[in-house]
C-alpha cells in the first residue's frame, strides 16, 4: 500500500460517520480506562500520513507515541517482517532459540554507550523492561530500595507504577504499591522544587540524592536509581548538563545502579541513538522499546554482563520476549538508522520546530517554556507568565483543533498543559512545515478565541 499524497486532506467533519460507528462499538465492547486521544479509526498509514475509515488523511506528529521514529510501515521493515513470516511466527527462545535474538542483542551490546561487556534481554514493552532492570539491580546489590523521580513514568504494572509520579489517571485507586520505592525531585527547572535558578543553585536537585542517603533511606540500602535522561510523560523535561554527571557520580561512589529509561528518549529521538548520548553518561543497564521495534511490541535490557548475569538461570524471561517478527523488524530499524542518517535528520526536525515555537511564544505569552532535545520537543502553556498556573484546559484544546484540522499531536506534563513533538523523522520538509501551519493555527484559534484556517504560513523556511 503506497499513499498517493503527502498533505492533509479531510472529506468528512471529523469524526467522519464510520469511525463515529466504530466508536459507538468501541464504547459498548472496550473498558472506557483504555483511552484514545482521538476520535477517528485508522484504516492505513504510511511515513507520517494517517488515514482514516472515512478517507481524510492526517499528518501525524504523535507517532503512535514516539514508536514511529522510522515511520509507519517503513520499507526495511515491512520487508524483513514479510521475510520472516515465510520462516516461522513463534517457537518461544527459551524452547527453541533463534539466531535474530541474538543477533539483535550484539547489535545492542554495541550500540549503547559504554566500553565494557554487556549482555541484553530482550522483552515485550517499556514497562516490562524497566521491571526486569530492577529485578537484575536488586540480584547484583542483594538491596532492595529503588530511588526514583517526581514527575516520572515508566509504565502500568504494578512496579512500574509504583516508580511512575503522577497520580490521576494512572494510580488513582490502584493501591497500594511496591514498597522501598523513594521519590525525589527532578531538574524541572522551569518550576523548580527548591524555588531556585539555574545555574546559580548549582544543581541542587542532583545534590540532594546525597541527603536523601541522610535523611530518607541508606545508600546502603539502595539497588538502583531508576531515570528518563528526558522526561517523556513528565513533560519532555531535560535537565542541565551538570545534572547527570552528579547523579551518575553519586550512584558509583555507593555501588548503586544506575538505570536509564530510554524507552522515549532511546533511537534517535533527543538527537543521538541514545540520550544518554548527550549527556556523556554511561548507565549500567539501558532500557528502550517503543521505536525499537518499527511499529511492533519489543523492548530491551542492556546491561554490564556482571550485572546481567546476577538472576539465575530461569531468573529472566518471558513466552513471547524478543519474538521472531519484533526481533526482524528490530535489526531493519537499526539498518535504517545507519543508512538513512535519521540521528541528524532528528536533530534538523527539532531546530525547526524551537524555531516556529520561540517565535508563537512571542506572539502568545500563554507559551511559557519551549524546550526538550533534538526532535523530543514540547510546548508548557501557562494562564500567565507570572504565576505560571498550568493550562491544561487551552492544551487540550489546541490539540482538538489539530486533529480536527489534520493534525495528530498529543499533550502531556503531569500538568496536562504540555503539547509535545513526537513526529516520525521520515516527514518531508513540506509534511512538516503542513503540521507547522496546522499547529500555529491551533494555537492562534485557541489563544486568541479567533476562529482561524489551518493553513501553512507563507514565510514559514524549509529545513
Amino acid at each position: 500500500m503506497v499513499l498517493s499524497m503527502s498533505t492533509i486532506s479531510l472529506r468528512t467533519p471529523i469524526p467522519g460517520p464510520r469511525s463515529q460507528e466504530l466508536m459507538r462499538r468501541r464504547v459498548a465492547a472496550v473498558p472506557r480506562g483504555a483511552y484514545h486521544i482521538t476520535p477517528v479509526f485508522v484504516a492505513r498509514a504510511e511515513g507520517a500520513v494517517i488515514e482514516d475509515v472515512d478517507g481524510n488523511r492526517f499528518l501525524d506528529f504523535g507517532g503512535g507515541i514516539g514508536c514511529q521514529n522510522t515511520g509507519n510501515r517503513a520499507e526495511r521493515v515491512v520487508a524483513a517482517v514479510r521475510a520472516q513470516l515465510d520462516r516461522f511466527l513463534h517457537t518461544c527462545f527459551h524452547v527453541t532459540p533463534y539466531a535474530d535474538y541474538v543477533t539483535l542483542a550484539e547489535r545492542l551490546n554495541a550500540l549503547t554507550p559504554g566500553n565494557f561487556p554487556k549482555k541484553t534481554l530482550l522483552v515485550n514493552s517499556g514497562a516490562e523492561a524497566v521491571e526486569n532492570a530492577v529485578k537484575i539491580a536488586r540480584a547484583y546489590t542483594h538491596r532492595p530500595a529503588v530511588i526514583c523521580f517526581e514527575d516520572a513514568f515508566h509504565g502500568r504494572t504494578l512496579l512500574t507504577l509504583s516508580l511512575t509520579s503522577k497520580t490521576h489517571p494512572y494510580k488513582a485507586g490502584f493501591e497500594p504499591f511496591v514498597s522501598d520505592v523513594y521519590r525525589i525531585p527532578y531538574a524541572y527547572c522551569y518550576r523548580c522544587a527548591y524555588s531556585m535558578q539555574y545555574p546559580s543553585c548549582e544543581v541542587f536537585c542532583a545534590h540532594h540524592l546525597e541527603d536523601t542517603f541522610k535523611r530518607t533511606v541508606a545508600a546502603e540500602s539502595v539497588a538502583a536509581v531508576v531515570v528518563e535522561p528526558v522526561l517523556g510523560e513528565g513533560g519532555f523535561i531535560a535537565p542541565p548538563p551538570e545534572f547527570f554527571p552528579v547523579i551518575q557520580e553519586i550512584c558509583r561512589k555507593n555501588g548503586i545502579v544506575f538505570i536509564a529509561d530510554e524507552v522515549q528518549t532511546g533511537l534517535g529521538r533527543t538527537g543521538k541513538l541514545f540520550a544518554c548520548e548527550r549527556y556523556g553518561i554511561v548507565p549500567d543497564i539501558l532500557v528502550t522499546a517503543k521505536s525499537l521495534g518499527g511499529g511492533l511490541p519489543l523492548a530491551s535490557v542492556t546491561g554490564r554482563a556482571e550485572m546481567m548475569d546476577a538472576p539465575g538461570v530461569g531468573g529472566l524471561g518471558g513466552t513471547f520476549g524478543g519474538n521472531p517478527l519484533s526481533c526482524a523488524a528490530a535489526l531493519a530499524v537499526l539498518d535504517t538508522f545507519e543508512r538513512d542518517n535519521l540521528v541528524e535528520r532528528a536533530e534538523k526536525l527539532g531546530e525547526r520546530f524551537v524555531a516556529s515555537a520561540k517565535n508563537w511564544q512571542k506572539r502568545w505569552p500563554m507559551i511559557g517554556d519551549v524546550r526538550g532535545l533534538g526532535a523530543m520537543r514540547a510546548i508548557e502553556l501557562v494562564r500567565s507568565p507570572e504565576t505560571r498556573e498550568p493550562a491544561k484546559e487551552e492544551a487540550e484544546a489546541i490539540a482538538r483543533a489539530c486533529y480536527e484540522h489534520g493534525l495528530v499531536i498529543l499533550t502531556a506534563g503531569t500538568y496536562g498543559n504540555c503539547i509535545r513533538l513526537l513526529v516520525p523523522f521520515v516527514i518531508t520538509d513540506d509534511q512538516f512545515e503542513e503540521g507547522l501551519g496546522v499547529l500555529e493555527a491551533a494555537f492562534g484559534a485557541v489563544l486568541e478565541g479567533k476562529a482561524q484556517t489551518a493553513r501553512r504560513p507563507a514565510s514559514a523556511s524549509r529545513i
